[in-house]
This record gives C-alpha cells, structure tokens and sequence, in this order.
C-alpha cells in the first residue's frame, strides 16, 4: 500500500484468520454452516465443502443445484460436479442422472480411481457400484416449469440473475474452505442451465475452469455463464494471479476483464468469481451487479455484494 507517497507494507497473522469458508450465492448461508460445523471442530477443509454443499444439493428450492434443480430441454435433470483439496487431488462428475449428492460421487473418483473425471451412465454406475441410490430428481415444481416452457416453445436463453421469468436463478454453488492447519479444499456443484440442450456440462465440473485449488497459493470458484469460463480458464487464471501477487479482490477483477476482452457478447452473460488465498483473505469480482457470496469465520458471518464490471464503466 502507498500511503502519503511512502510504501507500507502490513503482515497479516494467518492463524487469526482461520478457519474459514466461502460460498456463491445466498444458499452459500446454509452451506457454510454445514461447513463451519467441522472447520470449528478441527475438521478437514475437505469434509467441510463436501459437507456444506451437500446442503444446496438436497434442497428443493434451490433450482440450479441437486434435487429440484431446472431439468434439460428434453426434461432430464443432469448434474455436474467437481472437488478439489489442497494436494492438488481432483474428482469430477458431468452429465450424471439420478443422484442428488453428485459432490460426494466426485469425491470418490478422488479417491478410488485413477482418474479425475466420469460422465454420464458411466458416473451413474460408478455412483451405484459405491452405495448410492437412484433418487427421482425432478420435483413437481420444477415439472410444471418445464411443461410451461415446453408449451410456449421457447427458445434457450442466457438471462442475467435469472433464468425464467418465474423462477430466481441463483446457479451453481461454490465453495472454498481453508481449515485450521491452512489446507485449502473447494467444491462446485450445480445442475446448469435450465432447459440447456441435452449434454451440454458447464465450467462447474471442470477443473481449472468452474474451480481450482492449489494448496501453496490459494482457490478460486465461478458462478454464472459457464461458456465464458471455459474459454477463459477462469478459476485456474485467478489461482495464477494470485500466485504473482495479486490479491483475491485484484484477482478475481483482472478474470473479469479477461472475459471482457476475449468475449463479444459477455455483456449478455453474468460470471461471477470468489477466491481465497493462504492467509485467508477473500475476494470477489463479477460482470454484472447482482451476484452475491457467503463469508463465514470466526469472528463474521455475512452475505457480501460483489463488485461489477459493468458497474464500473
């Protein structure tokens, strides 16, 4: 910092600052709590994102996520996933049916296979062959929209903040974690965009796109268009960032500039980024007004408005 034409730099106690854990969106509140649940216990930032977005994922209300999440044009739910922890391991799952907790099957292509990510009925057997259960995704809800949609043949469209003209789109959940022996995990998890084409997967599941982690610089996770992510490597270039010295605020910014400079349209689209580095400081930056995120420690728990690129011109 340059204070008075003299450069003055602060030492930040990394233990002061931990534990921690951050989320997208407002169901962030309810996960984070889940979360915190073992970070305030000693647990393991990697028990802690599963555990907190397993919340979301099992909530019916939440539409863009696990159960009752807004199905495909052809009226599948279809859930993508994907985790990572402060080693580098990674798990992912795409396009996967019937399982409401597609974070913990990811988890396990971590740890009990050589590969990082399955997709598909391939996941789904994977998930069946590890314990879990088919579970009917689409809610009645969600059901209804649908055979509304359908009826007035609409045609796909990426709306800002929200999806439908009746339904709130408060998309995918991420999640960082740092715990307090400062290992950094993240999870993302969402069922994409609602009445997408049948086999599109997003950024969420995507690792280096929809999430990253690396346990000697920090995460980072998106939220929003996942297109533009892909395209830009988002989570992996805020990780780089902050690796040069960024801080997770100027990290996050400089991946929003980045979409605006390399995409045409993206005024048209909604992006959202939160990352967190080893000391435990967090930071956002996003397209358009609107996208929020969860902060929970020791000392805050809160919903913070992210700052805007379009705001800003």
């Amino acid at each position: 910092m340059v204070k008075n034409g003299v450069s003055q730099t602060f030492s930040i106690s990394k233990e002061s600052n931990l534990p921690i854990v951050i989320s997208t969106w407002n169901h962030g509140l309810p996960a984070n709590e889940a979360a915190w649940k073992i970070l305030s216990s000693g647990g393991h930032s990697l028990d802690a994102v599963e555990a907190g977005v397993r919340v979301p994922e099992g909530d019916p209300e939440v539409i863009t996520v696990g159960y009752g999440g807004i199905p495909d044009a052809s009226g599948k739910v279809t859930l993508d996933a994907c985790i990572m922890d402060e080693k580098g391991r990674a798990g992912s799952v795409t396009y996967l049916e019937h399982i409401k907790h597609p974070i913990s099957v990811a988890r396990l292509v971590m740890e009990k296979t050589p590969h990082v990510m399955l997709s598909g009925k391939g996941a789904l057997e994977f998930a069946l062959n590890n314990g879990f259960k088919k579970e009917k995704l689409l809610t009645p809800k969600m059901k209804e929209a649908w055979k509304k949609w359908k009826k007035e043949k609409r045609e796909f469209s990426t709306k800002i903040n929200i999806e439908n003209q009746l339904l709130e789109n408060h998309d995918t959940i991420g999640m960082l974690a740092i715990d307090k022996d400062g290992r950094i995990s993240g999870a993302c998890t969402t069922s994409g965009m609602g009445y997408k084409m049948p086999g599109r997967v997003g950024d969420s599941p995507i690792i280096g796109a929809g999430l990253f982690v690396d346990g000697e610089v920090g995460g980072a996770v998106a939220t929003g268009s996942g297109e533009l992510v892909m395209k830009t490597l988002g989570s992996f270039l805020v990780v780089e960032m902050m690796r040069g010295g960024m801080s997770p605020s100027e990290a996050c910014e400089q991946a929003v500039k980045r979409i605006a400079k390399k995409i045409p349209d993206y005024q048209k689209h909604q992006v959202g980024f939160i990352a967190i580095n080893g000391l435990g400081e967090y930071g956002s930056f996003c397209i358009q007004p609107g996208f929020n995120f969860a902060v929970k420690t020791n000392s805050i728990t809160v919903l913070e408005d992210s700052e805007a690129w379009m705001k800003t011109l």
